[in-house]
């Protein structure tokens, strides 16, 4: 987004978004047959793999742990010795939240039913990994399904549904002084803006890192960040929630037995090993798994370059594609990049097939998604973000602050009113095999 000002405003040049115009059958006819299949002696594996390789963090940290000690290795200071098995647990524990994260992808797909072709499996499995990780399995795999079916929607989407002006108490939109697309604002209306919103580094950081250490349960709990028309104390654990249907009910109380379970078996565990042992065993790496679980799905909604639609211009192709596919921990260096995404199953790197078709389980979803890149591309089409990342976090963070009350098509502006992105649509009439687009107002 280049910008350029004036004495009185400010002018960006937008980069253009293609607005999809896809039938369903035209993104699945681009996937391979074979994508599809699911098999739960081969997604077992992946439990086994991840359980085998946290198991064997665990153990290797119980080794080292008593080798930091003065008998066995000589350092400069005595203070050093808690220091480097504070350091030593720390990797523990980022690793072992990592690799859990990848149970939680495994279990995610349950829900979807891409473990198995039984749906019985796919629920068991998907209850017990869930429970283990405290997620309400089957209150989350109701709403998450009503997520994939209104991706993107304004008024029917579950979460990173953008704020509007209007419910962030901003100025009214003052066409004079401003443009709706947020290509133009005049420095009154930014200066406005910016002093309702803040945009200071610190405000970003402390706001990123309280949304990634308590986002998630503050969604389960009370729908923060979810759908603002549910009342204020929707809740997942609720069985009469406006999101559950009556037919539901007995389901989520099946997931509130698996979250008590869950919460009795933590406290059977501090009265046998304690509270610091627990801590630093089991609870520090859930509080990696539930940070990573909000900055891969929060990169994977929200940025500048993607739309967000309302009723007349929302369809289920457009939603599924208004998502981004990223490198996990990719700005780190191609090592750590490989790594997110062998721990986490390529959750983030394969998001917008994932979208595209849901029951496609995640060791076929690599081959998917190359295949629906070569035929997005023909239209225009391109859904690769930034690495993922912490320092894109915050970049968002500050990017994406509101979207505005009118408008079929919308992007997030920033705290001075400016929007990155555009939309343009492909031009059908053209008469050559190359894609043309154009402005909606043209």
């Amino acid at each position: 987004m280049s910008t350029k000002s004036s004495s009185a405003r400010t002018t960006v040049e937008q980069q253009p978004f293609v607005i999809p115009d896809l039938t369903v059958k035209d993104l699945l006819s681009a996937i391979p047959a074979h994508c599809h299949k699911r098999s739960a002696f081969r997604s077992s594996l992946y439990i086994l793999m991840d359980v085998v390789i946290i198991g064997g963090f665990y153990k290797l940290t119980r080794f080292l742990d008593p080798l930091i000690a003065p008998e066995y290795v000589e350092l400069p200071h005595p203070h050093l010795y808690p220091a480097a098995r504070f350091a030593l647990w720390a990797l523990y524990s980022f690793f072992v939240g990592l690799f859990a994260t990848g149970l939680w992808v495994i279990a995610h797909e349950c829900g979807h039913q891409a473990f198995s072709e039984s749906k019985t499996v796919n629920n068991a499995v998907g209850w017990v990994l869930h429970s283990a990780l405290g997620v309400p399995y089957h209150a989350w795999r109701i709403t998450h399904a009503k997520h994939h079916a209104s991706t993107g929607h304004m008024t029917q989407d579950q979460v990173f549904v953008p704020k509007t002006r209007s419910e962030l108490g901003l100025p009214p939109f003052d066409p004079s002084k401003e443009d709706l697309a947020g290509s133009s604002v005049s420095e009154e209306v930014q200066r406005e803006l910016w002093e309702a919103l803040g945009d200071s580094p610190i405000g970003a950081i402390y706001g990123s890192l309280r949304y990634l250490v308590g986002g998630w349960p503050a969604y389960l709990i009370c729908n923060a960040s979810g759908q603002s028309r549910y009342p204020k104390d929707t809740s997942h654990f609720s069985p009469s929630a406006v999101m559950f249907r009556p037919d539901q009910r007995g389901q989520i109380i099946i997931s509130n037995v698996g979250i008590m379970l869950w919460m009795g078996a933590i406290i059977m565990a501090i009265s046998q090993w304690g509270f610091f042992e627990v801590f630093r065993v089991y609870l520090i790496p859930y509080l990696w798994v539930n940070h990573w679980l909000v900055l891969i799905t929060f990169l994977q909604h929200t940025d500048p370059i993607l739309p967000h639609y309302r009723a007349s211009e929302f369809t289920f192709p457009r939603g599924a594609l208004s998502t981004l596919d990223r490198s996990l921990l990719g700005d780190l260096g191609s090592f750590m990049g490989w790594l997110g995404a062998f721990a986490t199953h390529g959750i983030s790197e394969t998001h917008v097939a994932h979208h595209v078709c849901s029951k496609i389980p995640h060791y076929h979803a690599w081959e998917a998604s190359d295949a629906l890149r070569k035929r997005l591309a023909q239209h225009g089409i391109k859904l690769e973000g930034r690495p993922g990342g912490w320092a894109e976090v915050y970049r968002v963070f500050r990017e994406c602050k509101f979207v505005e009350d009118e408008g079929d098509i919308v992007f997030y502006k920033n705290a001075y009113g400016l929007a990155a992105t555009k939309p343009v649509f492909t031009d059908n009439t053209a008469s050559d095999s190359g894609i043309e687009i154009m402005d909606k107002d043209a």
